[in-house]
């Protein structure tokens, strides 16, 4: 079998093309210019100034989290931030994931559970920030689309669960040092250093929640960046002539956001405009005007964050090559429970 065939990117590629003509079907070349012929660019380099704002928000969100282990200057946080972004909207699902967590350990010098624990809480505030936005939705008079009603119960029961997890983890810290201790210190001394070290950088790192300051702080720029996130598609409404109110925006957001929760394809390329047409046909919206306005905020959200990050990684000189080779072979943090070695990066290993 050909080696390409057993790539992810190639069958994510496939699903993307496969999705995309699904979508773009029976469009028109000439309903395209027509319609580009009436968008009103001004609305467009809004859209696209609000997309800057929503990447600082969450790059100062980030720092937040982090600042109790390390301090960084805000000027270093956005580009490694933006590169992160880049290296998990192109590289396949959790290969992505994992590689997002390997620069952000390695250029910001922390462990990689640490930084694991800092996407777990990202997570957290994003789904409670969403769910907020869910609860303004109910006091509308906007109605909901029915068929996405299910995505505020699905949202809520997620987010419950976390949440009481990472509180029971920090509540019960020292019992589960007691538990693995009796279990694992004198029958396998290795594994118990590495569960151990595993664990108190986990903790570190959600340990947040137990500050009012912190909690605030990162609570206020993630909705920050969800009310930008917001502006951005309705300056984009404005810009195709749509006449729909900023709370319409909020459902597409919201919509958008559940939907691609699980990444399938490069760049959520096809799922994205799937997930956002969807819902404007809902609206009433012609399909032609709904599949282009899903195209046209897939580039206003992606081109911002993919020149910030690629500018980080070209003067970094690194290689998303290298870094997706190393997201999917990386298991140092299993073997870290079975040998019990530091996770700390050496300097050689430094991407």
């Amino acid at each position: 079998m050909p080696g390409f065939l057993k790539k992810k990117q190639f069958w994510g590629s496939i699903v993307a093309f496969a999705i995309l003509a699904y979508v773009i079907r029976d469009i028109s070349l000439q309903d395209v210019t027509n319609l580009i012929d009436r968008v009103d660019y001004q609305f467009v380099a809004l859209a696209l100034a609000s997309q800057f704002v929503v990447i600082m928000t969450k790059a100062f969100r980030w720092k937040t989290i982090v600042e109790k282990a390390k301090r960084l200057s805000y000027i270093r946080v956005v580009p490694l931030f933006s590169a992160g972004q880049v290296i998990n909207i192109l590289l396949p699902a959790l290969t992505g994931q994992a590689g997002r967590i390997l620069l952000f350990a390695r250029k910001a010098d922390l462990s990689k559970t640490f930084v694991l624990s800092t996407v777990v809480i990202e997570v957290l505030f994003d789904s409670i920030s969403l769910l907020i936005c869910i609860g303004l939705l109910s006091t509308a008079t906007i109605v909901f689309p029915r068929q996405y009603e299910h995505i505020s119960y699905i949202l809520t029961a997620a987010t419950l669960v976390l949440f009481m997890l990472l509180y029971l983890i920090l509540i019960f810290d020292r019992k589960f040092e007691d538990f693995y201790r009796r279990r694992f210190r004198d029958k396998w001394p290795s594994i118990y250093v590495g569960i151990r070290r595993f664990h108190r950088s986990f903790t570190k790192g959600i340990s947040l929640l137990k500050s009012s300051k912190y909690l605030v702080s990162t609570l206020g720029a993630s909705l920050l960046s969800w009310l930008f996130h917001a502006a951005v598609i309705y300056f984009l409404f404005l810009s195709f002539g749509f006449k729909l109110p900023l709370i319409s925006a909020v459902v597409i957001m919201v919509i958008n956001t559940v939907a691609l929760m699980v990444p399938i394809t490069p760049g959520n390329a096809g799922t994205f405009e799937l997930a956002v047409a969807a819902p404007l046909l809902a609206f009433n919206i012609g399909r032609t005007d709904a599949v282009m306005f899903a195209l046209a905020l897939h580039i206003v959200d992606f081109l911002p964050i993919m020149l910030m990050g690629s500018l980080f990684i070209h003067t970094e000189r690194l290689s998303l090559k290298e870094i997706g080779q190393a997201g999917e072979e990386d298991r140092e943090l299993l073997r870290s429970l079975e040998t019990g070695e530091d996770e700390t990066i050496p300097e050689e290993k430094k991407v």
